[in-house]
């Protein structure tokens, strides 16, 4: 990334007025190419085949993620590029690692392994995937983060688990990237999937308030410290708290297009209101926020993001 903190963008609709079907990549690629200009350092899509609760309805398109990426690989030539993030039960792990480096090869180094323990049971349901418990798909995501490492890192690893097994495992050509993709872990759980991050992972991603970020970012420290981990080695991220507005005019508006269910995650701000509000999760130990397109698909909302991205940056160079 181009320096701390860094601004993701990404793109969990796939839904656009009077855009046709045989254009709706062309669109996609568009707004990436927007996002790269305006100052983004990372493009990210969602892993998923059904569009998700919040965001829109079940039935509303859904690119798969991986394919996309590579698309986008060829669209763009800054960005970084991940799933945010792959279900663990959607693919075997060393495949997951394979589409990865491929990804990697693609995009000149550019990727990141995006992973977490899956949710949506609609979908596996659908699909015919096995949704287990939670207690199980942690252990398998504590499995699959140890493949997708070893086959970053090693020539021809093995491993068997209770669930997932290599044995003396190809992965050639090798990723671009020294030591590999940066694996980032998304999810907030604090038993759980914040020891697998000071266990596993270069990066995570969280949601929530001021005070939910603060208490998860010591929890972490605490994992870190029992894994014998130093916690500065992982970055931490999270979706953005604000939503990025002209004025106050503008403001609800902005807050009326979104799902009810997600208008208590986002604070509507100017983009020099919003570089203030996000001081205060810098200063939590937060080195990234994650935008997402249903609100940043316009020229004027990329300029607004542009002028809040070129604030925080210069407010941390002076710091």
């Amino acid at each position: 990334m181009g320096g701390m903190p860094f601004f993701g963008y990404h793109m969990p609709s796939f839904t656009f007025a009077s855009v046709p079907p045989d254009r709706l990549f062309d669109h996609v690629g568009g707004l990436a190419r927007s996002a790269e200009s305006a100052g983004f350092e990372l493009v990210t899509v969602m892993d998923h085949f059904y569009q998700i609760t919040g965001v829109g309805a079940e039935e509303e398109p859904m690119l798969e993620g991986y394919a996309t990426l590579a698309a986008l690989a060829r669209e763009t030539s800054r960005v970084r590029l991940a799933t945010l993030v792959t279900g663990v039960t959607y693919r075997n792990p060393a495949l997951v690692a394979k589409m990865v480096t491929t990804i990697d090869v693609i995009s000149k180094g550019r990727a990141i392994c995006g992973i977490g323990a899956a949710w949506n049971e609609s979908e596996h349901s659908g699909y015919g995937f096995a949704f287990p418990p939670i207690r199980e798909r942690m252990d398998r995501l504590d499995e699959a983060l140890t493949i997708l490492k070893l086959m970053f890192t090693q020539e021809r690893p093995s491993f068997a688990g209770t669930h997932y097994r290599i044995d003396r495992a190809l992965n050639n050509p090798r990723p671009l990237q020294p030591g590999g993709p940066p694996i980032l872990v998304g999810g907030g759980g604090e038993k759980r999937t914040l020891r697998l991050v000071a266990r596993h992972a270069d990066m995570s991603h969280w949601f929530g308030p001021l005070v939910d970020i603060k208490r998860k970012s010591e929890i972490l420290d605490r994992y870190c410290d029992e894994e014998g981990r130093d916690p500065a080695t992982i970055t931490r991220t999270m979706g953005s708290p604000v939503v990025l507005v002209e004025n106050e005019g503008q403001a609800k508006t902005v807050m009326e297009r979104m799902p009810p269910e997600r208008r208590v995650m986002f604070q509507p701000a100017t983009p020099e209101q919003a570089a203030e509000i996000l001081q205060d999760y810098i200063a939590v130990g937060i080195q990234g926020f994650t935008f997402g397109n249903p609100t940043l698909r316009t020229p004027e909302e990329f300029e607004r993001a542009q002028r809040l991205i070129r604030t925080v940056k210069g407010s941390s160079s002076l710091n």
